[in-house]
């Protein structure tokens, strides 16, 4: 029984990573071919060679994106775009939505920002008990003025599913900054403590009792 349930443990190992990360790619190709709606119906591929290609639709939308960069870079695409902001900032909740977005991206993808680019752990719920979270800023504004120390705001995700979490502002001084990256930081927190950054697991390990 010891051996099939090592055999059995080692499958699991095998098959399950693989099994979900075809889920996941195969939602991914299925949501981004969604755009292939955006070309008339007489010139799709299923309409033009009599079979649907799938992943077509990962293509068409890095061009789509690539074009709008390429647009949006010049000065007439700039134009353009500040005169669209414009008209969406006129409308009530439209522009609340926009700008909190636009305002989330900018700062996500800006090579100068600090968000997501720390990994701190720190004491929740309560003191002596410890998790991990991401740093999402520094610049805290009326925050740092109330408390009249240096605070930080952190992002400190669920587990297993790292989308859903909460939102802290925490004094720097509580917080400990760890020196693994945030990919590692995200498997360990996915994993729920199972994959530990530096050490090394094979398949069918087991505790020897």
């Amino acid at each position: 029984m010891g051996t099939l349930k090592k055999y059995l443990i080692a499958g699991i190992l095998v098959w399950l990573p693989l099994g979900v990360t075809v889920l996941v790619v195969k939602l991914f190709i299925d949501l981004m071919d969604r755009t292939l709606l955006l070309i008339p119906v007489e010139y799709r591929p299923e309409q033009v060679l009599g079979f649907a290609l799938p992943g077509l639709g990962v293509i068409l939308s890095i061009a789509i994106i690539l074009l709008t960069g390429m647009v949006a870079a010049n000065l007439l695409g700039g134009k353009l775009v500040a005169f669209w902001e414009m008209i969406l900032s006129r409308i009530p909740l439209v522009r609340s939505v926009y700008s909190a977005v636009k305002q989330l991206t900018e700062t996500l993808f800006s090579s100068s920002g600090q968000s997501f680019r720390k990994v701190l752990m720190i004491e929740y719920p309560r003191k002596g008990i410890w998790t991990l979270a991401f740093q999402t800023g520094t610049e805290m504004g009326e925050a740092q003025e109330k408390t009249g120390e240096e605070v930080v705001s952190v992002y400190m995700p669920t587990t297993p599913n790292p989308t859903s979490g909460f939102f802290l502002m925490l004094p720097k001084k509580d917080v400990i900054e760890l020196d693994m990256s945030v990919d590692e930081g995200l498997k360990m927190i996915i994993s729920m403590g199972v994959v530990v950054p530096g050490v090394e697991s094979t398949p069918g390990d087991e505790k020897k009792t």
